[in-house]
């Protein structure tokens, strides 16, 4: 994987995770009207164009992925992740930090679930989907610790705003969702091994992996965006990169 240093933004570098997931993320409505387009957010939108872009920020220290849009319909994360990416950058930091803002630009796009038919976070074990290319690229790049961020609506699963983790093989992915709980007040829901409830989750394969990774749920409607709901994607975000001291 080759980064490229984006000059018009200081520190900030870019490369792609895939070259076949792109999409004209502005053709949802619902994401257009709560962006804040600005020319570095504009930058972020062109680039979804051609795939599964991944940005980076700092160098040493611990090497942290934001990730979100996972499910293309899970508007409130994505959006909170490319707030995030405004605020930082411009920043020095004592960590390494990577973004996935769209995992799928396609599926934003048409504001769907899925991409081309597949739920991207029960195919991460399968080879070459987009999901696994993610897990091909945090091996790659020997990121150490995963953050998905998703949202769920009511009557759907979970159903509440948590934090998804297990407690082995990867300890630490207990400990992290244990901290956003008490910092933010998401709701711990915790499984004694990675990958015994379904198969699949981008969360579970990199613990299998051992690299400790939680799953953030916000309360959110699917395929829209509600009061306050990009704002507690954010904040869990924010604690994330607070249990590093970021």
């Amino acid at each position: 994987m080759h980064f490229k240093k984006i000059e018009e933004f200081g520190n900030l570098e870019m490369a792609y995770v895939s070259d076949f997931s792109g999409g004209f993320i502005s053709r949802n409505s619902h994401i257009l009207k709560s962006l804040e387009l600005n020319r570095f957010t504009q930058f972020i939108l062109e680039k979804c164009v051609h795939g599964t872009p991944i940005f980076k920020l700092g160098t040493g220290g611990n090497k942290l992925l934001i990730l979100s849009g996972i499910h293309g319909n899970e508007l409130s994360p994505q959006l909170a992740n490319v707030r995030l990416l405004n605020d930082l950058i411009g920043n020095e930091f004592n960590h390494t930090l990577y973004f996935i803002p769209f995992a799928a630009p396609k599926a934003t796009m048409n504001n769907e679930r899925t991409f081309n038919a597949m739920d991207l976070n029960r195919s991460a074990h399968i080879h070459d989907s987009v999901s696994n290319l993610i897990i091909q690229s945090v091996v790659e790049l020997g990121i150490n610790v995963v953050g998905d961020f998703h949202s769920t609506a009511y009557n759907s699963n979970p159903g509440r705003e948590s934090v998804f983790s297990s407690k082995s093989p990867t300890p630490e992915s207990y400990l992290i969702a244990n901290y956003i709980s008490r910092d933010v007040g998401s709701e711990i829901i915790s499984f004694d091994y990675a990958g015994s409830s379904y198969k699949g989750a981008v969360e579970d394969v990199c613990n299998l992996k051992g690299i400790p990774a939680v799953t953030c749920e916000v309360l959110a409607p699917f395929g829209s965006v509600g009061a306050g709901n990009v704002e507690k994607s954010f904040s869990q975000m924010k604690s994330f990169l607070d249990y590093f001291g970021v």
